[in-house]
């Protein structure tokens, strides 16, 4: 490869090593061949099992960026226009002797820069000249290729898709034009694009998870199973990992619609009672509305009491505000802050969570995987619902010594309502599983009697 054959273009937001990649393919050679024009002062980054990482990245010192742009054909001006990561400093390249050659270090992505996704392929042939895959930096907010029907999924998971085929939900693709109206309306509004993702974001997932429980939920299963090609419950959970970000964008968008709208923020205010304070009602004007917009009018009471989620704290900074209530510092002003607790974990978190309970020994993967996953997302938000309250306590010893101990009589009240739940639901699933009552009994800590007195169903499932 003394001299240059073909041209070879960046990809607006590309990884350096997608490029990398792309040059080899070009040329007909392994990435192997192509990466000894460096000198590597790291290894390629590699999930737990060994796997390669497909969101690995490189960053080159300034000689080994003019070897890649001797190998691409093209001037160092054009990839530092393209490629993020493109001129980032490294520690390790910064101290290498003078003189002693082009220089690269290995990098993950999403540490380098940002959140990495996989390209879609047929886009990038009208650029490569054939399908090949690609890797950019892309935000959660533009994961959908709106001229193919795909929607791009992370690229920091050890799974092997790249896509999910949403041709048949054309209101995902429609949300990601909807989504470019609305980032012109924060901007307008004085308000980072992301920062209202990042609420809306929450908010939705935290309904995601709770819909499980919501009877009247209609819409997720259907885009789950449609996500899925046809039928997600061979493989639920992953399937619910995997397209969880799909399945609630166009309720994301909508959600950020509302939140950057003053009219729903005025309905806050009114439902605080305003110039005379009062506890946010269950049945208040702005949870119904947000629910009719997300088209789910039984919505809003279920949102109203959802106390700790990201709504109400969004709700709640918006009073705030209009009271003239100074925030903590470092919260700005506290209306586009999502609290790291109740930020949704992404998809390689979720997958990892999976693995590593079904390897855990004595976990009851046998029982359980006999179980619906409908119950089992159940006892899991009880005992996450559970835990929240707790969490909540810790605020609680404020104001008279009354006052703070009804809240913790209240708060230790929810929990352990929440907990007994959680415990019944789990015995209830233990034997429609097929596990012994003497098994369940000694478990739970009680006889046969007591278990069913805890059923509070007369004893019919353990007789």
């Amino acid at each position: 490869m003394a001299s240059v054959v073909f041209r070879i273009s960046p990809i607006a937001g590309e990884t350096t090593f997608s490029l990398v990649s792309r040059v080899a393919a070009r040329y007909g050679l392994d990435n192997a061949a192509v990466l000894t024009h460096w000198q590597w002062l790291s290894h390629q980054p590699r999930h737990e099992g060994g796997a390669l990482r497909a969101d690995a990245e490189v960053l080159l010192d300034a000689a080994g960026r003019r070897v890649l742009a001797g190998l691409c054909g093209v001037g160092e001006d054009v990839l530092g226009r393209a490629l993020p990561s493109w001129g980032l400093e490294d520690e390790k390249l910064a101290s290498r002797a003078a003189g002693s050659g082009p220089g690269a270090v290995w990098r993950v992505g999403g540490a380098a820069v940002g959140p990495v996704a996989f390209g879609c392929r047929w886009c990038a042939a009208r650029r490569a000249g054939a399908p090949v895959r690609v890797m950019r930096y892309a935000q959660r907010r533009e994961r959908v290729c709106t001229r193919h029907g795909r929607w791009l999924l992370d690229a920091d998971a050890d799974q092997a898709l790249e896509f999910l085929d949403v041709r048949g939900l054309p209101e995902i693709v429609e949300a990601q034009r909807r989504w470019v109206r609305v980032a012109r309306r924060a901007v307008r509004a004085g308000v980072g694009p992301g920062e209202v993702f990042a609420v809306a974001y929450a908010v939705v997932c935290r309904w995601w998870d709770l819909a499980l429980e919501w009877p009247d939920e209609r819409v997720w299963p259907a885009r789950l199973h449609a996500l899925a090609g046809g039928d997600a419950s061979g493989d639920f959970w992953r399937w619910r990992a995997v397209a969880r970000d799909a399945a609630v964008f166009p309720e994301v968008v909508e959600v950020a619609r509302a939140l950057l709208d003053p009219v729903m923020a005025e309905l806050v205010w009114q439902d605080s009672g305003a110039g005379r304070p009062r506890a946010l009602p269950a049945d208040g004007a702005f949870c119904w509305r947000l629910g009719e917009r997300v088209g789910r009018p039984w919505l809003g009471p279920l949102a109203a009491v959802d106390f700790g989620g990201p709504l109400i704290a969004w709700m709640g900074a918006v009073i705030r505000r209009r009271r003239g209530v100074a925030v903590p510092p470092g919260h700005r002003d506290g209306l586009w802050w999502v609290r790291r607790e109740v930020q949704p974990p992404n998809m390689a978190a979720q997958l990892r969570a999976l693995t590593k309970e079904a390897r855990l020994p004595g976990s009851g993967t046998v029982w359980r995987s006999a179980v619906a996953p409908e119950r089992r997302a159940l006892i899991g938000n009880l005992l996450d619902d559970a835990e929240e309250q707790l969490i909540q306590l810790r605020g609680a010893q404020r104001g008279s010594s009354a006052e703070a101990a009804e809240r913790l009589l209240k708060g230790l009240g929810c929990g352990i309502d929440r907990l007994q739940q959680a415990v019944r639901e789990t015995v209830r699933a233990a034997l429609e599983a097929g596990v012994r009552v003497e098994d369940v009994a000694a478990w739970a800590g009680l006889s046969p009697d007591a278990l069913a007195e805890v059923l509070g169903d007369g004893g019919r499932a353990v007789r």
